[in-house]
């Protein structure tokens, strides 16, 4: 089983599930069937559809899954079943704002590699800023398949894919982007985040995000075991490779940084606060670099500078945007070590909330030295 390494009472409950695609699906499911429920009740709410016309969009999407990845269909069966839901229902998890073409959520990203921490290992994290009810939907999903790399991640409503790390080292974290190029009819990002997960490294990373065709636009920040970092604009016209330029480290906010697409017409389209809170989040790696540790980089996740749109984020009186409303903030901040397979995050903003720590089982024998 996973081991958490500390006791706190934090908000988010871990779901452990092993085997085939179909049994971890069974078993997610079943253990996560209220969560599943209330966040199909939230995509119907926020999305402005009733659950019949949920039922038919998603349906659309079903065939692009049986053709590029059967297996996770599979894992959708078994999470339907286990919860009790009609499969289109789940499906529905796996896709989300695509369903109506609408953003999702604000976050900041950061990669440190091995020559910025006090120890020589990669840490890489972010803030996850959304809408506030999402944090009652969210769970920490553990998975040993029997054929794939062990992951562990943090995700909601029966989602396959998201935040985390594997065995392997390899971990990813994300988030959205103003503007670029326009939204087409392919996979949503969430079955992507799933199969960075059963990959060895960023080559095979690379190779992946290069064939793999998406309906909109997202940010990707990546390591692996052998220390390697990288950041990917990943649009629907194809992925942008961004490296650390030699600096040692990746920051990133919801504006583009590739040359492609870092214009005025985008950055009109980007929160206002993503420039102040990445140069923010720049400057603190760079202060600290060759001496951070997961303990100060759990404090930079809780910086205030630029209250209330900080890095920390909270609620405020301004203007809403279509990213992120003004009631949203940090319902999440994680700091993962992928070659120490640790994972450790706070359940809302935090500068409120502890850090648990969550370890994975068979990591080590699987790293590159």
């Amino acid at each position: 089983m996973t081991r958490i390494l500390q006791p706190t009472n934090v908000r988010y409950p871990l779901i452990f599930a092993k085997g085939s695609a179909r049994e971890m699906g069974l078993r997610h499911g079943d253990l996560a069937r209220t969560k599943i429920a209330a966040f199909i009740g939230y995509l119907c709410e926020s999305l402005k559809l009733e659950e019949d016309e949920l039922i038919r969009r998603a349906r659309k999407f079903k065939p692009l899954f049986e053709q590029h990845c059967p297996q996770y269909l599979e894992e959708v069966r078994g999470v339907a079943e286990g919860a009790d839901l009609k499969l289109e229902l789940v499906l529905a998890t796996q896709l989300r704002g695509e369903l109506a073409q609408l953003p999702d959520g604000a976050c900041t990203t950061f990669v440190v590699g091995p020559r910025g921490t006090a120890d020589g290992s990669t840490l890489i994290g972010q803030t996850s800023d959304m809408a506030a009810e999402i944090r009652e939907f969210s769970y920490i999903l553990h998975l040993q398949p029997d054929d794939r790399p062990e992951l562990l991640m943090w995700t909601f409503g029966g989602q396959l894919g998201y935040h985390g790390l594997n065995s392997h080292g390899v971990a990813h974290f994300a988030n959205s982007l103003g503007g670029g190029p326009g939204w087409k009819f392919a996979l949503s990002h969430y079955p992507l985040k799933r199969m960075i997960l059963e990959q060895t490294d960023l080559a095979a990373v690379r190779r992946l995000m290069t064939d793999f065709e998406v309906c909109s636009n997202g940010n990707y920040i990546l390591c692996d075991g052998t220390g390697e970092i990288l950041d990917v604009e990943l649009t629907s016209d194809g992925p942008n490779f961004i490296d650390d330029d030699g600096e040692g480290f990746i920051a990133h906010s919801n504006h583009y940084l590739c040359s492609a697409h870092a214009c005025v017409a985008n950055f009109d389209q980007s929160l206002p606060d993503s420039f102040p809170r990445l140069n923010r989040m720049r400057q603190l790696i760079a202060e600290q670099f060759g001496r951070i540790t997961v303990e100060s980089m759990q404090r930079i996740l809780s910086d205030h500078d630029g209250h209330p749109t900080s890095i920390c984020r909270h609620p405020h009186d301004g203007v809403s945007a279509a990213v992120l409303p003004n009631t949203g903030h940090t319902v999440a901040a994680i700091v993962a070590e992928p070659q120490h397979g640790r994972f450790h995050i706070a359940c809302g903003n935090p500068c409120e909330m502890p850090f648990l720590s969550f370890q994975l089982e068979n990591f080590a024998s699987q790293l590159v030295h």
